[in-house]
């Protein structure tokens, strides 16, 4: 059994290369859930979606997220009209929105939701949101405004330096259905290689995950998302650097230190083995640039091997 923290881009392609090597059945994937927001009266739940969808192999290989072959005729719509089109969504994707929402009314949890989404979709992995209950990332910009996460990911473009992030909610959440089942009975947990602020942050913070993974720590396997100094995609490095770490596999090692027992970096980064292991870390070199389904499945290799 195999417990993965995930969110965004980067968890979505080493679970795609995870399912190669190990029966997705036996896989469990803890999902960040800080990213969901509502718009136009729909709950979004963008790093939920990221991962089925490219488990299922319909993801837009282009981005990494959304729809392959989309079309935007109701943003194109709506764009008419004057209305809120900075967080675009697809046609076909709007239909996923609208179905998460209506259940949600209903008064299903988001568990069951994601259930349903993913057996549409043909998807065996175990998708489990971090929580039920909302709990919402919060980014303080140099300004000293406080907005949404997608506000600054997506209608602000990241490219606005910040000061703080907080977690919304997440004191009072309990863990999803399954969550803490599943870290205390996999063989291995898994830190896919997202945000560790903003993607992995938001599960950490979630009362006993973090605790969970602490009582398992030598079986607790992280990979970096940062590479020579870069983030693989999106804006970890540039957030770390704000937020007062540096950017580099060093500040993911410390970051992780207390509940994982390995970090696997990549070979652009050998050099920092070093100073990765003087934070108690066993430090593991492997090619970590998923350029395509075949290296996913090396580096999820790679991952479980080290354990």
């Amino acid at each position: 059994m195999i417990a993965a923290l995930a969110g965004g881009v980067g968890a979505a392609r080493l679970l795609a290369g995870m399912v190669q090597i190990a029966d997705p059945a036996s896989i469990s994937a803890i999902v960040n859930t800080g990213d969901d927001i509502e718009l136009h009266g729909l709950h979004v739940s963008p790093d939920l979606d990221t991962v089925t969808y490219t488990l299922a192999g319909v993801v837009d290989p282009t981005t990494g997220w959304g729809l392959a072959g989309e079309s935007w005729q109701a943003m194109d719509a709506l764009d008419r009209y004057g209305g809120q089109t900075w967080f675009r969504l697809g046609d076909r994707d709007l239909a996923t929105h609208m179905f998460r929402t209506q259940m949600l009314r209903d008064g299903h949890p988001l568990s069951e939701v994601v259930t349903a989404v993913a057996q549409a979709w043909g998807v065996t992995v175990h998708l489990l949101p971090m929580s039920d209950d909302p709990v919402r990332t919060r980014i303080t910009l140099a300004s000293g405004e406080e907005v949404a996460f997608q506000d600054y990911f997506v209608r602000l473009r990241h490219s606005v330096p910040i000061t703080k992030v907080r977690f919304d909610g997440a004191e009072q959440a309990e863990p999803g259905p399954g969550v803490l089942a599943a870290l205390d009975a996999a063989d291995a947990v898994v830190v896919c290689p997202s945000n560790p602020v903003v993607s992995i942050g938001p599960i950490l913070a979630i009362p006993g995950v973090r605790i969970a993974l602490e009582r398992r720590k030598a079986t607790v396997v992280a990979v970096s998302p940062i590479v020579a100094g870069a983030a693989v995609k999106g804006p970890a490095d540039r957030m770390l650097a704000e937020l007062g770490h540096e950017p580099s596999a060093v500040s993911v090692a410390e970051l992780y230190s207390s509940f994982a027992g390995t970090l696997v970096i990549d070979e652009a980064d050998a050099a920092l083995a070093p100073r990765i292991e003087a934070t108690g870390l066993r430090c593991v070199v492997a090619p970590t640039i998923m350029v395509d389904r075949e290296a996913a499945a090396h580096l999820a290799r790679a991952a479980l091997d080290a354990l």
